[in-house]
């Protein structure tokens, strides 16, 4: 199915304004859309009193729509439904020309070992000058079901501050220190150096398998809750720069204590080095008043990164389809990309055979640059698949409720003081 020569798409089609009083199915877990109120970039809004969103019934285009108009927010918000297909699609845009919308992650519970529903880390980021507008799922991560349960895949930095390492050989969406986008492998070069001069490489915040060294920060959660080993207590060394860590950055630790055996309790202003028995054998032994230096070094470098999160393959460079390899499958889908004046978050609903079957990868990339999409990465799909919109899930997830993911990426809007006419 070529997905961007479709003529049939948009048949169902509108933005948030002009949504009918049909609905895509309902949402069976999900509270429905009562009364929702959507400023969008055209200067129209739609309250939907009860009808709607997800009310039972088939497509109706030609019912009318509930519209009136209102001042532009900067975002829009659009369905489109295929029922041929089917498919039903989200889509968001945001104006990147606005200094007040400005992008960040979610983390949930603010730690690594922890998992929510997007809905849940969206309200976390709710504070007096910052209100949520629009937020989509994030990473892949490590599920309920497996050690390290909530621990993203993938390079996260949330607020300036580095949550986890960067997955080998897959994409992340970045930030640079200029507020530049971009899409591609950071790679880490992460190093400890001991006091006679011999180093170690080490990944941050993840599980540590035989034979390797990890870092540890308070953002994994209580504990390291690592296996054995031994671990390295360090704290601030004088006034050297310290918590919370930032990519590219150097850092100078004291060692507080050193601790044989595993899972060491996490503490604010500690950072613990941990290492495997027999990596620990082959490294110089360290005492009480030692200092440790810890290098954060990414490639390309990761220099004033303010945001970053994880995901894969990258799905569109330069508004072209790139070579990755993917599974001849339908999902649902959830991807992240931008072009020279919008951000775009989109959804695809899948595995609901009455509603939307879920796209292949190749057909979401021919559909995000059939929308001028030129850059976009692709986000956890499946269950996790979520778009929460001004206050509300506008998709409809496959298992019925939201899924607890680890992390989310959303548009937060700025409170900005307006200067009184003189």
């Amino acid at each position: 199915m070529n997905i961007g020569n479709n003529s049939d798409t948009g048949r169902a089609f509108s933005t948030i304004a002009n949504l009918p009083t049909w609905s895509l199915q309902p949402m069976r877990m999900l509270t429905p859309v009562r009364n929702l109120l959507v400023g969008v970039g055209s200067g129209i809004f739609l309250s939907l009193l009860g009808v709607g969103l997800l009310s039972a019934g088939d497509p109706s285009p030609a019912e009318t729509p509930r519209s009136a108009a209102s001042p532009g927010s900067g975002i829009s918000y659009r369905a489109e439904r295929i029922p041929e297909k089917p498919l039903s699609i989200h889509v968001v845009k945001v104006d990147r020309s606005r200094a007040d919308l400005v992008l960040a992650t979610t983390l949930a519970k603010g730690t690594v070992f922890y998992l929510t529903p997007l809905s849940d880390q969206i309200k976390e980021m709710s504070a007096p000058a910052l209100r949520p507008q629009v937020g989509i799922n994030g990473d892949f991560y490590r599920t309920e079901q497996e050690p390290f349960a909530g621990d993203p895949l993938g390079f996260q930095v949330s607020q300036g501050e580095l949550i986890s390492s960067a997955h080998t050989n897959q994409p992340c969406f970045w930030l640079d220190g200029n507020g530049q986008p971009h899409i591609g492998v950071v790679e880490t070069r992460f190093r400890a150096v001991f006091p006679n001069g011999k180093s170690v490489g080490f990944e941050i915040n993840e599980e540590r398998p035989r034979g390797t060294a990890r870092l540890y920060t308070p953002r994994l959660g209580a504990s390291t809750k690592s296996l054995g080993g031994r671990e390295i207590i360090l704290e601030r060394q004088g006034t050297e720069e310290w918590l919370p860590v930032k990519p590219s950055h150097s850092y100078v630790g004291r060692v507080r204590a050193v601790r044989e055996g595993g899972d060491t309790k996490l503490v604010p202003e500690i950072m613990i080095l941990s290492l495997d028995l027999e990596l620990a054998a082959t490294l110089p032994a360290v005492k009480e008043g030692d200092t440790v230096r810890l290098s954060l070094a990414t490639e390309p470098s990761t220099e004033g990164c303010e945001l970053a999160i994880g995901g894969g393959p990258t799905l569109l460079r330069g508004g072209a389809m790139p070579p990755y390899k993917a599974k001849d499958e339908r999902h649902p889908r959830a991807a992240f990309g931008w072009n020279e004046t919008h951000w775009f978050f989109v959804e695809v609903d899948g595995r609901q055979s009455n509603l939307s079957i879920g796209m292949k990868l190749p057909e979401l990339s021919e559909y995000l640059a059939k929308l001028g999409v030129k850059e976009a990465i692709n986000l956890d799909g499946g269950g996790s698949a979520t778009l929460w919109v001004f206050g509300q899930v506008v998709n409809s997830p496959c298992y019925g409720y939201e899924r607890n993911t680890a992390n989310g990426l959303v548009i937060l809007k700025k409170d900005v003081t307006r200067r009184e006419p003189d």
